[in-house]
């Protein structure tokens, strides 16, 4: 099992984009991908990266990062490991997920650019064991032995489950016991790989992208979720501390907002002109809206009627509790969702002024909008399933709700009642929950296009 396509997988031409295809490599980070020294020959050669299974990516050029030259042809040392530079980064592309753990006789999948198959050719393979500080794979025939082309490529370890799969070395190499051109022709062959400990241990980022805080996955999938739109609550928070694999997976994510505040950083008056000038207002209204969101008080009348609150564009406000007034930022930032901005919030810290007012004025008010949205979706089907019992075979209606729609819109009416926000939003993202549940069951795995039905997800997860 394993992901049919992936960013992370590159090919790398010299020069530029109608040089020769010369290896691959590997996206470590936005800005930085991993192969080896031999693919890129010279220290001062520019290469030409392309995103071979993602072409909606535009390739980039690219140049060795600084410390980033670790040939280790000519002596004793065997690295052959080159860590590039991209010209510009490429935030779109998911960065490959590495891997230091080695099981002797574990599958792995290689996908490199030989001759004559330029856009990919797939090998597989078993680890056997170490050759001095590479690792040795078996294949089942000499023909799968890798050639060249494929240096620099990625062995993959076959994930028992989606998305469980790793980088566990680069292909560096091929050997034959009778020393001739191609596996083929030699009795018995070999590949060798670099494996990614190996790297690790030369290369601090590689290091650090390996080990246990390296990456969230989790967080990355959910900001990807969240971003695009559709069944989540318009204001998303969380904790994010900074120089962590979380904080790493959230700055990948930011490139999908429409705009970012950097708490102690941005000026709010920055963040305001901003604001006013993608509004598009006639010239006489844009005073009024800026001593609107600045100050509050009656919004202004919207000219072309605005749209519902979280149904536009995205706002990140990373660092809330960084800025000089959390505490005055958050009402602006209430008034900034009524324009119909979403918006993503993200504290440093797990305590600090303004988080109270984050559960009041942002968190409670899109957590009532989405369990109103879902109650009114268990109505519709309560609605549809009445009207049509007796006209209808069984099999022909949506199941109905286990709870009746009036108990759910009794319970969110009661909940207006409670004092605390911190208690409201536990109890209303506890509604929701139950209500995305319930309508889950009615639903059910394989009826698209019937009333209630929205896209299958697991359980709410926090960010």
């Amino acid at each position: 099992m394993g992901e049919l396509r992936a960013d992370w997988r590159l090919r790398l031409r010299r020069g530029g984009a109608d040089g020769p295809v010369c290896g691959a490599g590997v996206l470590l980070t936005q800005d930085r991908m991993l192969t080896c020294a031999h693919v890129v020959g010279e220290p001062d050669k520019r290469m030409w990266v392309e995103f071979a299974e993602n072409p909606g990516i535009p390739p980039v050029g690219a140049r060795v990062a600084p410390d980033g030259w670790l040939p280790g042809l000519d002596g004793p040392a065997r690295e052959d490991i080159a860590v590039l530079a991209l010209d510009s980064p490429r935030p779109q592309a998911a960065p490959a997920p590495l891997g230091r753990r080695l099981e002797r006789g574990g599958e792995v999948w290689i996908g490199g650019y030989s001759q004559s198959f330029d856009d990919g050719m797939w090998l597989t393979g078993r680890i056997t064991g170490l050759h001095g500080d590479w690792v040795q794979l078996d294949a089942g025939t000499n023909a799968e032995v890798v050639r060249p082309g494929f240096s620099g490529a990625a062995v993959q370890t076959r994930g028992e489950r989606p998305g469980s799969e790793e980088v566990v070395g680069l292909v560096v190499s091929w050997r034959g016991d009778l020393e001739l051109a191609l596996p083929t022709e030699n009795d018995l062959a070999f590949s060798y790989m670099i494996p990614i400990d190996r790297v690790a241990a030369l290369v601090p980022l590689v290091a650090e992208l390996s080990g246990p805080d390296g990456w969230d996955r989790g967080l990355e999938r959910r900001l990807r979720q969240w971003f695009a739109g559709g069944e989540e609550p318009a204001v998303r928070f969380g904790v994010v501390a900074p120089g962590t694999g979380r904080d790493r997976a959230l700055q990948h994510q930011l490139h999908r907002a429409h705009l970012v505040f950097r708490g102690g950083v941005t000026r709010t008056g920055e963040l305001v002109e901003t604001l006013v000038a993608q509004l598009r207002l006639p010239r006489h209204q844009r005073n009024a809206y800026r001593d609107w969101l600045l100050e509050g008080g009656r919004a202004p009348d919207r000219t072309d009627g605005g749209g519902p609150a979280g149904s536009g564009p995205v706002l990140a406000v990373i660092g809330l509790d960084e800025d000089p007034d959390p505490g005055a930022l958050v009402p602006l930032l209430a008034r900034v969702r009524a324009l119909g901005f979403r918006l993503l919030v993200i504290s440093r810290r797990a305590e600090g002024e303004g988080l109270t007012e984050v559960a009041r004025h942002l968190l409670v008010p899109a957590f009532e909008e989405r369990a109103e949205a879902l109650v009114r979706r268990v109505e519709h089907i309560e609605a549809e399933w009445s009207g049509l019992r007796g006209m209808v075979d069984s099999a022909s209606l949506v199941p109905r709700p286990t709870v009746e729609a009036a108990a759910r819109r009794h319970r969110l009416r009661e909940l207006e009642l409670l004092a605390d926000p911190q208690d409201r939003l536990t109890e209303l993202k506890r509604l929701v929950r139950e209500l995305r549940d319930d309508l889950d069951r009615v639903n059910g795995p394989a009826r698209p296009g019937l009333p209630g039905q929205r896209p299958r997800r697991g359980p709410a997860e926090r960010l």
